[in-house]
């Protein structure tokens, strides 16, 4: 499956890009840097895609194992290089899951497989940066 996005300059700094579901974001720059602050900075998108992609396994798996949860939620930091063009070089993503009597080892077996098999956001960050990961259980 190919995917085409159209990006659209609306003036200044601001973009607005679509996405093969129809859907509109804006792109946009701190005010210091030219822009309006209006919009998502790009690469703070790659991190919000990296947590999208396996947030979207992990429930998915979840589901059909049959655990509950009562709320998911995934801190994702990047940390970019000094020099232009400045890139992730590490990134770190938090797992955080609450519930009750949380399946510990159901929950570890979804994010492992979407970590090493299904996630392909996370795959394309392992070729540029090193990724860390960790799962935290907040039971209730």
């Amino acid at each position: 499956m190919d995917h085409k996005v159209i990006t659209h300059w609306k003036g200044n700094s601001q973009f607005e890009s679509d996405n093969p579901s129809g859907k509109t974001l804006l792109i946009d720059t701190s005010e210091e840097d030219g822009g309006h602050n209006s919009g998502l900075r790009p690469k703070a998108m790659m991190l919000s895609a990296l947590a999208g992609c396996s947030g979207l396994d992990v429930v998915s798996i979840l589901k059909k194992m049959k655990v509950k949860i009562t709320d998911f939620r995934m801190d994702t930091y990047g940390e970019l290089t000094e020099e232009h063009p400045k890139t992730y070089h590490t990134v770190s993503v938090e797992y955080h899951f609450y519930g009750t009597d949380l399946s510990e080892d159901k929950i570890k077996k979804a994010v492992d497989l979407s970590i090493e098999k299904y996630c392909g956001v996370m795959e394309m960050f392992k070729k540029f940066a090193k990724v860390n990961t960790s799962i935290h259980y907040h039971n209730n």
